[in-house]
């Protein structure tokens, strides 16, 4: 059989259909990459009034309590502005001068609102500044104001289904949280009255069995044994 004979034409056509290819293949790595970034992981929150109350007794911390708080976030995958944060751990402390109230059933409006941020000492110093600048950006809808920022070893371990988290980071947090069970409800009106202070999903609220905190910059230092005042949950978040 006679080869056919390639013209000008079928070159042309060919070197099309290679560009084409050229530009899908691009166009599916560039969509790859905006798949994988952002960050992906757990997260734990603790404060100092309870989160889960009835009304009454909510109405009794108001303005009283509740203006401290410690937010920690483990990162399981993902990348903030490029950086690959995964498996790094970051904590925020936060003291404000009111109650940590945004979106509960009492309305308050801190108009101050500091945090110290500790990094996971395990990062690289570009790691730290992205796991900063999640972290800021993050708590942008409160107004977060970061006075101080330094690194510790940070370990966080959440079992969602039994409500169990542990957190240490250096020698400023060390928390414990389970599940609340009956036997923690005392009026059977009890609701998750003041919501995460950031955006997460699944959230839990959960029973703070011990929790030693302290920021020097922040001039504070404090305890809570046996408080219904935290939250487990995980997060998602792009860039």
């Amino acid at each position: 059989m006679a080869k056919r004979r390639t013209t000008s034409k079928d070159r042309w056509m060919a070197a099309v259909l290679m560009t084409v290819l050229g530009l899908c293949a691009a166009g599916l790595c560039v969509n790859g990459t905006q798949a994988l970034a952002g960050v992906r992981g757990d997260y734990l929150e603790s404060r100092t009034c309870d989160v889960y109350t009835g009304p009454c007794f909510a109405n009794g911390e108001v303005g009283i309590s509740g203006r401290e708080a410690v937010l920690a976030w483990r990162v399981e995958s993902g990348s903030w502005e490029g950086v690959d944060v995964a498996g790094l751990g970051v904590v925020a402390i936060l003291k404000a001068n009111d109650t940590l109230g945004f979106g509960g059933l009492f309305l308050t409006n801190p108009t101050v609102c500091e945090a110290v941020v500790v990094t996971d000492e395990r990062g690289t110093p570009e790691q730290r500044r992205a796991l900063v600048q999640m972290v800021s950006r993050t708590m942008a809808g409160i107004g977060v104001k970061i006075v101080a920022e330094n690194s510790a070893p940070i370990q966080l371990a959440i079992d969602h289904l039994s409500g169990r988290a542990e957190l240490t980071c250096g020698k400023e947090i060390s928390l414990r949280t389970r599940r609340i069970q009956r036997g923690d409800c005392v009026c059977s009106n009890e609701v998750a009255f003041y919501p995460p202070l950031v955006e997460v999903d699944n959230e839990r609220a959960v029973y703070t069995e011990r929790l030693e905190a302290s920021a020097r910059a922040l001039k504070i230092s404090w305890r809570t044994v046996g408080r219904r005042s935290s939250y487990v949950a995980s997060f998602a978040r792009d860039e």
